[in-house]
C-alpha cells in the first residue's frame, strides 16, 4: 500500500500541469453529475409531494359544447351533465369505474361577515373533493358525510377568503352569510388558483333550487395501468354520454375531460426519462477527464519503461504490472472524484436551504442520499479501472530487454 501511494504522488509531481487539468475535469463532471442528480430528485420528490395531494386515478368530466350536428340536431348545443349521469356511467362502465361523484359551483356568490365580504363563490362536494381538487387543510377541517348527509351549512374557507374576513384570527366556529343563510366555518384550505369555498353537496343543491343539473363528475377508476386503457376510457365515457345526451361519441369538444390518470402515467414517464438523461449528461461530461486520467498514465507508463523492464527480469508477474498502473488510474480518478462529490454535495445542501425557504413546490428535498453516493462511488472505479486499463495493457508489451536499454 506504502508503495502504491509513493507511485501515485510520483505521477503527480511529475505531471503536475496535466494532473492539474485532468483533476479539474475529472471534479467537474462529478460535481455537475452530484448536482444534476440532486436536482432530478428534488424535481421527482415536488411531482410526488404534489401527485399525494390529488386524486391520480380518476377522471373529470365536465360539459361541453356539441360541434358536430347528430341525428338531426344542430351543431353548437350546450352539453349539460345530470344527476342522472351518475349512474349511467357507473352502470355502464362498471370495468374501469369505482365511483362516480358529482359537484355544483357557483362563481357569483359573495360570502360577508357584519364588516367584510369575499368573492369566488362556493362549490358544493363530497369529502372526496379534498384530494380531487389537490387542496390542502390548514385549519379545522374538511366536509364529511354527515355534513352531506345532513344538509349542513358548514363552510371550508379558502386562506385568503379567510384573511380577508376575520383577519389574523382564526374563522373556525365563526359564522358567515351567503345567499342570505348563516354557515359555519369549520375550515381553512389552501390551493393554488381555486378559491372557491367548499360546502356540502347536499347543501349546494339546495341553494341552487334542487334542480338535477351538475357542473362537472368525478370518476375513479381501477383496474387500469396504462395510457392507452386510460385514453379508451375516455371513449367510453364519450359513449355512454353521447347516447344519453345526443351527441357524436367522435365530438371531443361535447365533453371537457381531464384525464388525471393519464397525466400521472406521462409524468412519471417523463421523470423516469429526466433520471436517465442526468445521468448521461454527467457521464459524458466525466468523459473528457477520464480520458485525461488515461493520457497521464500513458505517460506514467513511458517514464517508467525501464523501471517495468527491470521488474520483468528479476520475475515479477504481468499480473502485478497490470494490477499496480489500474490501481493507480482508479486511485487518482477516485481522489479528485471525491473532491467533486464533496463540492456537489455542499451545492445541493445550499439549493435545499434556499428552496425550503422559498416554499417552492416544485423542488422538494434535493439532495443525494447514500444510494446515489454509493453508486457515483462505483462509476469513478470502474471509470478509473478503465482509464488505466489501456497504458497497462500497453505496458505488458513491453520486452524485458527493449525495456532495459531504455534511458
Amino acid at each position: 500500500m506504502i508503495d502504491l501511494v509513493n507511485e501515485i504522488l510520483a505521477t503527480l509531481r511529475h505531471n503536475k500541469l496535466r494532473t492539474a487539468l485532468t483533476g479539474f475535469a475529472v471534479s467537474w463532471g462529478i460535481f455537475l453529475l452530484i448536482v444534476l442528480l440532486s436536482l432530478s430528485r428534488g424535481l421527482v420528490n415536488g411531482m410526488d409531494s404534489m401527485f399525494s395531494k390529488r386524486d391520480t386515478e380518476s377522471i373529470t368530466v365536465e360539459g361541453g359544447w356539441a360541434h358536430k350536428p347528430y341525428k338531426g340536431l344542430t351543431d353548437d348545443r350546450r352539453i349539460q351533465l345530470k344527476e342522472r349521469d351518475v349512474n349511467l356511467l357507473t352502470n355502464r362502465n362498471a370495468n374501469v369505474v369505482a365511483n362516480v361523484v358529482p359537484d355544483i359551483s357557483s362563481d357569483t356568490a359573495t360570502i360577508s361577515t357584519g364588516k367584510d365580504y369575499a368573492t369566488g363563490g362556493f362549490k358544493g362536494v363530497y369529502p372526496s373533493g379534498l384530494k380531487s381538487d389537490g387542496a390542502t387543510m390548514l385549519e379545522g377541517r374538511f366536509i364529511n358525510d354527515n355534513d352531506v348527509r345532513l344538509t349542513r351549512r358548514v363552510m371550508v374557507l379558502h386562506k385568503d377568503n379567510a384573511k380577508n374576513l376575520f383577519g389574523d384570527k382564526s374563522p373556525v366556529g365563526k359564522l358567515v352569510k351567503m345567499n342570505d343563510l348563516s354557515f359555519t366555518v369549520i375550515g381553512v384550505f389552501s390551493h393554488e388558483w381555486n378559491t372557491k369555498s367548499y360546502i356540502p353537496y347536499s347543501t349546494a343543491r339546495n341553494l341552487t333550487g334542487g334542480g338535477d343539473d351538475i357542473k362537472k363528475l368525478t370518476v375513479s377508476v381501477h383496474g387500469m395501468s396504462t395510457t392507452e386503457e386510460g385514453t379508451q376510457a375516455e371513449k367510453d365515457f364519450y359513449t355512454t354520454l353521447g347516447k344519453e345526451h345526443q351527441f357524436d361519441p367522435s365530438d371531443e369538444s361535447a365533453l371537457w375531460i381531464w384525464n388525471r390518470f393519464n397525466q400521472h402515467l406521462t409524468q412519471s414517464s417523463a421523470m423516469g426519462a429526466l433520471g436517465v438523461a442526468v445521468w448521461v449528461i454527467g457521464l459524458l461530461t466525466m468523459l473528457s477527464g477520464i480520458v485525461g486520467v488515461s493520457n497521464i498514465m500513458f505517460v506514467s507508463v513511458r517514464e517508467r519503461t525501464h523501471e517495468i523492464g527491470v521488474r520483468r527480469a528479476i520475475g515479477a508477474r504481468p499480473l502485478s504490472i497490470l494490477k499496480q498502473i489500474i490501481l493507480e488510474s482508479v486511485a487518482i480518478t477516485t481522489l479528485f472524484g471525491y473532491i467533486g462529490i464533496v463540492m456537489g454535495v455542499a451545492l445541493s445542501q445550499l439549493i435545499d436551504f434556499i428552496a425550503t425557504k422559498a416554499n417552492a413546490e416544485f423542488i422538494q428535498n434535493p439532495t443525494v442520499d447514500l444510494g446515489v453516493a454509493l453508486q457515483v462511488t462505483l462509476v469513478l472505479v470502474i471509470a478509473g479501472a478503465l482509464a488505466g486499463l489501456f497504458p497497462a495493457l500497453k505496458s505488458l508489451k513491453i520486452k524485458p530487454v527493449e525495456a532495459l536499454r531504455d534511458e
